[in-house]
């Protein structure tokens, strides 16, 4: 695993890259605001994904353990009526993995799971999470955008997570000083026809704090 980073007193701004997911506990490390996981591309998978009828991409807010989160997903396909064959369990598989792997790394039993079809502009400013730390994977679209801040106002140069990468991001709620200084926004494709695919995942600490 290696880190980029840019030096800037007050602010964490290091971005991490893993090239194995048990290395994403780089984020761990002192000035590392963000991990991304290097994977290879699958363009197979890709063009099955991309060509998905946007109506059949599934969508779900959950708060779940990670070990259900692999039947869970398989039902949600089912109702979505998400073209089923090696691709769409790939899909599946994939994201029940990244459930464990988020929760094993914050030391979490549930993670709040978001799977969304995003077809406008949200949440397009940039800005950093009021959590502990999130992981983002874009399966569909153009993937989440990140920049260094040095005072507050948006990023002079942006950077565009691949298509399929996982980027793990310290929020506000991090417990190590300093904070982070990399904000991060979805990408802005109103008007565009874009249907994008995003995997949000938010460590649940307390189930009771959410009821």
């Amino acid at each position: 695993m290696t880190v980029m980073q840019d030096v800037l007193q007050s602010a964490a701004i290091g971005v991490g890259v893993a090239h194995v997911p048990e290395n994403l506990n780089i984020l761990e490390k002192p000035g590392c605001a963000a991990a991304i996981l290097q994977r290879q591309p699958l363009p197979a998978f890709q063009t099955w994904i991309d060509g998905v009828d946007p109506e059949n991409l599934p969508s779900a807010r959950l708060i779940l353990k990670p070990q259900r989160v692999l039947s869970v997903l398989s039902g949600l396909c089912d109702t979505s009526l998400m073209p089923e064959g090696p691709h769409r369990q790939r899909l599946i598989e994939d994201i029940a993995a990244l459930s464990h792997l988020f929760c094993d790394l914050m030391d979490a039993p549930y993670v709040r799971l978001r799977l969304s079809r995003v077809t406008a502009n949200a949440c397009c400013k940039f800005h950093i999470d009021a959590i502990t730390a999130r992981l983002v994977c874009t399966y569909r679209g153009t993937g989440t955008q990140f920049g260094i801040s040095h005072d507050g106002g948006e990023p002079k140069r942006i950077f565009t997570v691949p298509t399929g990468t996982p980027i793990l991001l310290r929020g506000t709620l991090w417990p190590e000083e300093p904070r982070s200084g990399l904000l991060h926004r979805s990408p802005p494709i109103e008007g565009s026809g874009e249907t994008r695919l995003v995997l949000v995942l938010d460590p649940i600490f307390d189930l009771e704090e959410e009821t």
